[in-house]
């Protein structure tokens, strides 16, 4: 799995049964850094990308998902003709649900995944969602749903990667809701890097320094994607930097930039429980987003009243969500299964996701 925020291929083996998962080893390959700043470029300036140069980033990527899968298998004692399949979610580089004629494109040749590793390879999940009239994402709750769902109470799962999406799962078994809430990491990702060269903020730590610019924020928060129903997703083709320059920001303190941008995820994430799950009391993050200890501080302060913690609280670490959830999904696929919810995606019905390519 590598998401929105390209900080790395994260790689996991792992097996289920009816009680849950057993992770038995754990990998980040990271993007060489020639190849993570053509793909910024590409998703940055999407009409500046020849065809040639699409094919071969698909060949690159596809090689570094190769070696990040095979490192994973070298690195447990499981032998790798044991291992059933491999499921790549890919690099997404352009995700448009609502163009007229919609797509989503994931880049990562599988190919190259399963010729390299001798292993069935599971790959372009999104596709038979989006034939079927849904968003094709977020495809995570369904996994979510089979592995902290509760009978106890209500939950809420928040994914915080460059984009953040919510699960909320409710005790009571109604339909599981799910939609991407708006910008995660994303924006303060690109933001520290244009101003500190960073790829990101650590534990927060700048964002922390800066004071809020309320009149900013409001501004932002009239977008309308916020007030948009789900089904709803979004990707880096919206929230850019590009995005960023409508509020004429040239004027503003950096940091306090940056400290809006934080609240701002906080706070787009905190009214989504408010307005679909405002009974919650139990909310789980997981995504690079749990580690941003400020991120963390907001949510609490911003959602009252419930307890917010990593999903390691709840048996998962926090790193490894979505890359099991993808290998989920790929069983599923395997064991001809649907994938799908279309209480989340909007899609007419519930399909088997993925394409299959023999090892």
């Amino acid at each position: 799995m590598s998401g929105t925020s390209m900080d790395g291929i994260d790689a996991v083996l792992v097996s289920f049964d009816n009680k849950g998962v057993a992770i038995h080893a754990t990998h980040t390959e990271q993007y060489p850094q020639d190849l993570k700043d053509d793909l910024l470029a590409a998703i940055r300036e999407p009409l500046d990308v020849p065809l040639d140069q699409s094919g071969d980033l698909d060949r690159r990527v596809g090689q570094c998902f190769r070696d990040a899968a095979r490192t994973v298998i070298d690195m447990s004692d499981v032998d790798s003709q044991n291992v059933i399949a491999i499921g790549s979610h890919g690099q997404t580089l352009r995700h448009q649900p609502n163009a007229e004629k919609p797509f989503s494109l994931q880049i990562g040749n599988a190919a190259i995944i399963a010729a390299g590793n001798q292993t069935t390879t599971v790959a372009n999940f999104r596709l038979a969602d989006i034939a079927a009239g849904g968003q094709g994402a977020p495809l995570v709750p369904p996994f979510h749903q089979w592995l902290f769902g509760s009978a106890d109470s209500d939950r809420a799962v928040i994914n915080i990667g460059g984009i953040a999406n919510i699960t909320v799962l409710r005790a009571d078994g109604s339909d599981v809701i799910g939609f991407d809430t708006g910008p995660g990491n994303g924006l303060m990702d690109a933001w520290i890097r244009q101003h500190l060269g960073q790829p990101f903020d650590r534990n927060g730590q700048w964002a922390a320094r800066g004071t809020v610019i309320d009149s900013l924020l409001r501004k932002m928060l009239d977008d309308p994607y916020f007030a948009l129903r789900p089904p709803k997703s979004t990707g880096f083709e919206y929230f850019n930097p590009a995005w960023l320059q409508r509020f004429d920001i040239g004027h503003f303190n950096t940091v306090d930039v940056h400290a809006t941008l934080c609240e701002l995820s906080a706070m787009t994430i905190a009214t989504a429980i408010q307005e679909y799950a405002a009974h919650t009391r139990e909310v789980f993050i997981c995504g690079g987003g749990a580690h941003n200890v400020e991120l963390m501080r907001r949510l609490r302060q911003d959602i009252p009243g419930a307890q917010v913690a990593s999903t390691a609280a709840v048996g998962l670490d926090p790193d490894w969500v979505e890359a099991v959830a993808f290998a989920w999904l790929a069983m599923r696929t395997m064991n001809g299964e649907t994938g799908n919810l279309p209480s989340v995606t909007g899609a007419s019905h519930k399909v088997v996701l993925g394409v299959i390519h023999s090892g």
